[in-house]
């Protein structure tokens, strides 16, 4: 029988070998679908979720780039304000009028004496006829004395005259002092300027209401043997706590007076006009251009883009924790199937 066996195998070889390579065959075809599984998907798998997972980080990194350039914009607008409000703009507005409220004219003549006082319209002054003579007052005047505010005890003598009014006539003031004789060498009239003559007649304490305007506002003067002309601007300013104070810039152009009196005289005169420069009264205002609306709601928006940024990068981190918690699985269930 063991020789039988023998011969048997000897002479059929190829029946073994096939049953052999079907075996084999077989084992290779369930072998194959698992190295598929266990090699390139997951490899395909890793590849994009890698790329998924730079593309985040730089996402990351872009919006935490913004939300430090937004904090600078914070600290950058806060501190624009800030500086704004220590230095308020100066603003300066002009408007137009026909008729100024009359000013007042306060002349410290001392010794000197008033002559004529006249208003005259279209720049029109008529030749002085007797001059150095007493002529026409057709200005209204008051005549006062007070205490001088400067020093409590001096008596001030002042002669307050009403200043011109109509702008568009170019009405002025011409008024002509004389004075006898003089110990100094240098011979002039003090006066100032004050933003209304009604205020001054209607006040019940005149004396009070000169001595504060002498505080307030700056005297200047006008000399003899010429004509003096004076062209008036008026200047209003608006303080911080809502005070307005009104000043007088002044043009001043000086004439020589040609004396053509018959016998040369020992005294002085004094020829003086005043007129309006132009219709414009001007009103200088500080101005704080740090607007706080503007700045609350640049606030919101920056306030808002940080959140929204905050918000989109811890979905962004979730996102790539969840990615790699699932890519993680993926690969333990890959590698499981092929053990």
């Amino acid at each position: 029988q063991l020789s039988e066996d023998v011969e048997r195998i000897s002479e059929n070889p190829t029946d073994e070998r096939g049953g052999e390579m079907e075996v084999h065959e077989d084992a290779s075809s369930v072998i194959l679908p698992d190295s598929e599984l266990g090699t390139s998907a997951p490899s395909l798998r890793f590849s994009k979720t890698c790329l998924k997972n730079v593309f985040s980080v730089i996402l990351l990194f872009i919006y935490l780039l913004l939300m430090a350039v937004a904090v600078f914009l914070v600290y950058q607008t806060i501190s624009d304000f800030r500086e704004k409000l220590k230095h308020p703009v100066m603003s300066v507005s002009y408007k137009e009028v026909s008729l100024y409220d009359a000013p007042g004219i306060a002349f410290y003549p001392g010794k000197a004496q008033l002559l004529s006082c006249k208003h005259h319209y279209y720049d029109h002054i008529l030749p002085l006829i007797n001059p150095g003579q007493p002529g026409d007052i057709e200005c209204i005047t008051q005549r006062i004395n007070y205490t001088d505010p400067f020093t409590n005890q001096t008596m001030k003598y002042a002669l307050i005259v009403q200043g011109p009014r109509d702008v568009k006539k170019k009405e002025l003031v011409f008024l002509q002092f004389h004075l006898n004789g003089t110990d100094q060498d240098f011979s002039a009239i003090d006066y100032l300027l004050f933003s209304s003559f009604e205020e001054f007649i209607n006040s019940p304490e005149k004396a009070e209401f000169m001595k504060d305007c002498e505080s307030s506002y700056s005297s200047w003067k006008f000399s003899g043997g010429f004509r003096t002309w004076v062209k008036m601007s008026l200047v209003k300013t608006k303080e911080e706590d809502g005070s307005e104070t009104v000043e007088f810039k002044q043009e001043t152009s000086v004439v020589n007076y040609i004396d053509q009196r018959a016998e040369p005289r020992s005294d002085q005169l004094f020829f003086v006009v005043f007129e309006w420069k132009d219709p414009f009264i001007q009103t200088v205002q500080d101005i704080i251009t740090a607007n706080p609306w503007n700045m609350i709601a640049l606030l919101c928006g920056i306030f808002l883009a940080l959140f929204k940024a905050a918000d989109f990068a811890k979905l962004s981190v979730k996102w790539m924790i969840k990615i790699r918690k699932r890519h993680l699985k993926r690969r333990s269930q890959a590698m499981n199937h092929i053990s």
